[in-house]
């Protein structure tokens, strides 16, 4: 019997505030539920805006503890009152002076299962990372949920296949990859990096995006979100450019191994042959 998963994922535009945009996301998740959906991810640090356009320590201010800290907690609550799987993505500080570009993966109970830390920073205009962010040093975790296995891969991250390719070894069945990205940098990536991801490692992918222009830059974010299947093909259509849209589809994960039978890439790997691949 196939397993089909009801999956989704929401673009905004930055409120004005943290409360604000969490109340925003709260109400699209109570929607997505009335929907039947099981599993949910937001978009790249979402209950603040996309800061890093500037150099500002005043921007530290946004940064809070995962999971003890209130936003994780607030979507924990909801996760269990709802019955479904979160992928939240917030600015993360561990102590003084350690900070991280993180997302918490919340099961359909409210357990905080575990979390994800961004591993490739960028440091180019418009996408200052480094001053706020140390790299990711958690590895690729895989979080067994109550609709499967689910992986988290953030923004930049895209860029590198090596941990798609992780994630996809530790038997991940979905990876969610929240993002802000500016349309004139990378649009005529979006619709090829996750789909080629999708395809080389047989899984499902859900791309997320901001949309809209923030008080911090002139960074345009185009959202253009979908879910994409191990066969790189969007499940329904893309959403919108330019407004606000919850994504809900329909997931058969059943297709995986259909795939991975067919195609065989992960028989016809070469592990052994790949250690230069790695050497500094």
């Amino acid at each position: 019997m196939a397993q089909v998963v009801r999956a989704a994922l929401v673009q905004t535009k930055w409120t004005g505030d943290t409360a604000s945009m969490i109340d925003v996301h709260e109400k699209y998740a109570r929607e997505a539920a009335q929907q039947g959906a099981q599993i949910m991810g937001f978009q790249e640090v979402f209950n603040a805006p996309y800061f890093c356009q500037v150099q500002e320590a005043e921007h530290y201010k946004w940064a809070e503890p995962v999971p003890d800290g209130p936003t994780t907690q607030r979507m924990a609550a909801l996760a269990k009152e709802l019955g479904i799987v979160l992928v939240v993505p917030v600015y993360e500080v561990e102590s003084s002076g350690f900070y991280y570009n993180t997302a918490a993966v919340i099961d359909a109970d409210g357990t905080v299962l575990g979390k994800y830390r961004k591993h490739h920073i960028p440091q180019v205009k418009g996408f200052w990372e480094k001053f706020y962010f140390k790299p990711g040093n958690l590895g690729w975790p895989v979080f067994d949920t109550a609709v499967g296995k689910v992986g988290v891969y953030i923004c930049y991250d895209r860029h590198f296949p090596e941990g798609w390719r992780a994630l996809g070894l530790a038997g991940a069945q979905i990876v969610y990859n929240p993002s802000a990205t500016h349309r004139g940098l990378s649009s005529y990536l979006w619709k090829l990096e996750q789909p080629a991801a999708a395809v080389a490692n047989e899984y499902f992918v859900a791309a997320i995006n901001r949309v809209g222009i923030e008080e911090y830059g002139d960074n345009d974010f185009y959202g253009t979100s979908y879910f994409v299947d191990p066969r790189g093909q969007f499940v329904g259509d893309v959403a919108s450019s330019h407004d606000e849209e919850l994504v809900v589809r329909d997931l058969d994960l059943g297709m995986i191994d259909e795939v991975r039978q067919q195609w065989a890439f992960y028989r016809d790997r070469r592990p052994d042959a790949y250690g230069p691949l790695t050497e500094a």
